[in-house]
């Protein structure tokens, strides 16, 4: 049996961190599915389209990890792709809190899937999409939080 793991977010964009949990998640599972959310309330720096395009053009030469956009709640987007885990990253006792509430919640709706919770190092704690969004529209120098790839995306 594979073990198939999901690590869904936005990626707007996505980050040194993002790539971090990724990588130790591929390690963990036989395939992992980065699901790029779509959330047609939020306004996104980067469309679906280039989102899901920059994450692939990252992780090509991994055969393990599949980058595929959903709509709609995790867990169906994991039932969907045989999943049986929702891989989340954690930077801080302030995620740890959110994430938790989260996958308690996602356990009552499909008790078969389960979270874990991967740390950040150090290096990538205080990368957040939100904080690099801010400082690319503001002019800042975003080039060493990101994924080299991302930047062919950026508008």
């Amino acid at each position: 049996m594979n073990k198939i793991g999901v690590f869904p977010g936005s990626f707007d964009p996505i980050t040194n961190g993002h790539l971090e949990i990724i990588t130790k998640a591929s390690q963990l599972f036989d395939k992992v599915f980065v699901g790029v959310g779509v959330n047609s309330s939020k306004n996104y720096l980067m469309s679906s389209h280039d989102r899901i395009a920059s994450i692939q053009s990252i992780f090509k030469d991994n055969p393990n990890i599949d980058v595929m956009g959903f709509e709609g709640l995790t867990v169906d987007f994991c039932l969907k792709v045989h999943a049986t885990h929702i891989i989340r990253g954690i930077r801080s006792t302030t995620d740890y809190e959110f994430e938790k509430a989260i996958a308690l919640m996602n356990q009552k709706l499909h008790p078969e899937i389960e979270t874990i919770f991967l740390m950040s190092s150090e290096s990538n704690m205080a990368l957040s999409s939100t904080i690099i969004r801010e400082i690319y529209k503001n002019g800042g120098d975003i080039k060493q939080f990101i994924p080299k790839e991302v930047l062919n995306y950026l508008k």
